[in-house]
């Protein structure tokens, strides 16, 4: 039997061994054995098999917080430790692996090799909605994989089919696509999924729908016309100055602003399907001393989710099977080293609607913690902790006293450690069965509708630069939802962008202050409705909002230490506990109080080796990831990477653990 290779720059795989054991991360199945290509992918439940053993998306696992510190490492959450993307020279090329690899984009391409003809000849056996619905889930899945390619690197290789090992095939396969012919692929792929995907699907919102891919397709379009906009006359787009990709396609051009156009209106379309259809859950708007009663709090941290309408898709566990994961072990009990930062909190509006600075906002400052929540946006009273709330809804202390949260425990080991003193609350779960380790069930959300009401409000204005009947209709539903005051206008007309810029990498695009306050208050919606849900980075980079850093490095700061509540941290003879940098013969674990009031978490540190010491920076190389040295070598005709067909993204060497050179 031949080898069919799929791995182009990797090493092929056989279809005579295909290996489709993996633990089955959305329903629970036993693994396969192996089979050969004839006696299998056949029969409904074979397809149903196939597919949802290869879901890759996010979900809770293992240790840590699961999908709520996806948002570390920027502007909105930070953990204990840092990520060397802000440190320009220590984010580096690898000398193996990477982002480019088409291990799961093989294993779909090969499922559809295989069914395909199959379907179309009537030789499956099954429910034949059923059987289309798989079939629907494969484009979806590959759509998926692409998506993760042209979000990490940009330009990619489009290969429909698995490859036989001829190295000429492989080479001449190995060119990268223009990144923007990599989008319209994903939106076709999206499209033959959608024709085919069910609405409900079976087992429920554990599988993929046809309203998934809906939303997912806003997302695409969305995050293609807005990476096209914002990095427009970059290298970082066909066709722009220093485009590395214009030798291996001389005859390239590209109508920007067709292009633009076109994903934004595609968004649009995608996302109104989704939003006009699916209406979104309560919120009784309580203060966040107690939310367990309340519908759009337990959203996400119930242990079944299937009744709400805003979750499309989400992930189920189980205590009684061992599937399950330690969420609530550290975000009910401890801060799970994360914590929000000063500006996402101050980002928050008043209820009324006005920014915390602006004239007659009513905003009581951060001197402790109820003042900071009093009269806010619901969604940072009910998401975030604060002392002296309920923990716990069903035990009591053994003296008989109710679990509360405690004050932040900015001095504990980095695995429990409250980073900044702001800690997560969102997807924390009062049930005191979730506190175990290794017991959490609660789900987890793979898809949620709102963020169509979200793409569709922003792909709108960025493309007629107004705000439409529908797309205003949807932010007043989102802003009555969070409990602020539906005038979205009210926002904008006492938005100060200066204000703004001092701590939302939002504020920026192309290095240059937003002067569009529409605009930013847009993106301000999109970073309080799903913060703590893994968007923030990629907004961050499809907006090019991160430029300025260049120029003016970024310190993060948490909450205000240096107040009434530094005496939160005494000993029992009431002594302080709290340790500033430069303390003789003590080791700091607190950021200087003359530096700022406010703590600074990559501050205490103060050795040469904290590489964010003074602040979080950037290299525009770092918009996109760099494609390790083993795939220029292996697509190379002679060996040596310089004669590779692929070749690297803008700003980065062709050299091994080597830092960007932009």
């Amino acid at each position: 039997m031949k080898h069919i290779k799929y791995t182009i720059g990797l090493v092929g795989l056989s279809i005579g061994s295909i290996f489709l054991g993996a633990c089955n991360k959305y329903l629970d199945r036993a693994p396969l054995a192996d089979v050969t290509p004839k006696e299998y992918l056949n029969t409904e439940a074979d397809l149903a098999t196939y597919t949802v053993t290869r879901y890759n998306f996010p979900s809770h696992a293992g240790w840590g917080m699961g999908t709520f510190v996806l948002d570390n490492h920027t502007d909105n959450q930070v953990a204990s430790g840092y990520s060397t993307i802000w440190v320009p020279g220590e984010f580096k090329v690898s000398a193996t692996g990477g982002d480019y690899d088409f291990t799961r984009i093989r294993h779909i391409n090969y499922f559809l090799e295989m069914v395909l003809p199959k379907w179309k000849s009537n030789k499956l056996t099954g429910n034949l909605p059923n059987i289309e619905h798989y079939i629907g889930e494969a484009y979806f899945l590959r759509a998926f994989e692409y998506f993760s390619k042209l979000q990490n690197l940009g330009d990619f290789p489009i290969v429909k089919n698995t490859l036989i090992d001829n190295m000429g095939q492989l080479t001449a396969a190995s060119v990268r696509n223009p990144r923007n012919e990599v989008a319209r692929f994903i939106l076709a792929d999206l499209d033959s999924a959608i024709n085919l995907l069910n609405v409900s699907p079976p087992n429920g919102k554990n599988r993929i729908s046809k309203d998934v891919a809906l939303l997912f397709k806003s997302r695409v379009g969305l995050y293609e016309g807005s990476w096209l906009k914002y990095h427009g006359n970059t290298a970082r787009v066909p066709g722009g100055p220093g485009w590395p990709g214009a030798q291996s396609h001389p005859n390239f051009s590209i109508n920007l602003a067709e292009e633009i156009n076109f994903f934004l209106s595609e968004s649009m379309a995608a996302a109104e399907q989704v939003a006009d259809k699916v209406e979104l859950v309560a919120n009784i708007k309580d203060d966040g001393q107690n939310s367990s009663n309340n519908p759009y709090y337990n959203m996400f941290s119930d242990v079944d989710m299937s009744n709400y309408s805003e979750v499309l898709m989400w992930r189920s566990y189980s205590f009684s099977l061992g599937v399950t994961h330690n969420v609530n072990h550290y975000m009910n009990q401890n801060g799970g080293n994360s914590g929000y930062t000063k500006g996402l909190v101050e980002s928050f509006t008043m209820a009324n609607g006005l920014p915390i600075y602006a004239n007659g906002s009513g905003y009581l400052g951060d001197d402790d913690f109820k003042n900071i929540k009093a009269g806010r946006d619901n969604r940072l009273q009910i998401f975030m902790k604060a002392p002296g709330e309920l923990r716990v809804k069903d035990k009591m202390n053994t003296d008989g006293t109710p679990i509360l949260e405690s004050n932040p425990a900015i001095l504990d080991i980095a695995e429990t450690r409250y980073v900044t003193g702001y800690a997560l609350k969102k997807g924390m779960s009062y049930l005191a069965a979730q506190l175990p380790g290794s017991a959490g069930s609660t789900g987890s959300i793979t898809f949620r509708a709102t963020e169509a009401y979200l793409n569709y409000l922003e792909a709108s204005y960025l493309k007629n630069n107004f705000i439409d009947a529908k797309a205003s209709a949807y932010w007043q539903k989102i802003r009555n939802r969070a409990g602020v005051n539906q005038d979205f206008m009210h926002t904008v007309n006492n938005t100060d962008m200066n204000e703004e810029a001092k701590d939302d990498f939002g504020a920026y695009s192309s290095g240059t202050l937003l002067s569009d306050k529409i605009l930013f208050n847009i993106r301000r919606e999109r970073r309080l409705e799903l913060v703590a849900e893994g968007f923030r980075y990629q907004d961050l980079k499809r907006w090019r909002a991160l430029d300025q850093l260049k120029s003016s490095p970024y310190i993060v700061e948490g909450f205000k230490l240096w107040s009434d509540m530094e005496h939160w941290y005494v000993n029992t003879s009431g002594v302080s506990t709290l340790v500033e940098p430069n303390t003789p013969g003590k080791t700091a674990n607190v950021s200087a109080k003359s530096e700022s009031l406010y703590l600074r978490p990559y501050r205490i540190n103060n050795s040469a080796n904290n590489l964010v010491l003074n602040g979080y920076k950037w290299a525009n190389a770092h918009y996109l990831n760099p494609i390790a040295v083993q795939h220029f070598t292996i697509t190379s005709t002679d060996g040596s990477a310089s004669s590779s067909t692929l070749y690297q993204n803008p700003g980065w060497p062709i050299t091994a653990n080597e830092g960007a050179i932009d």
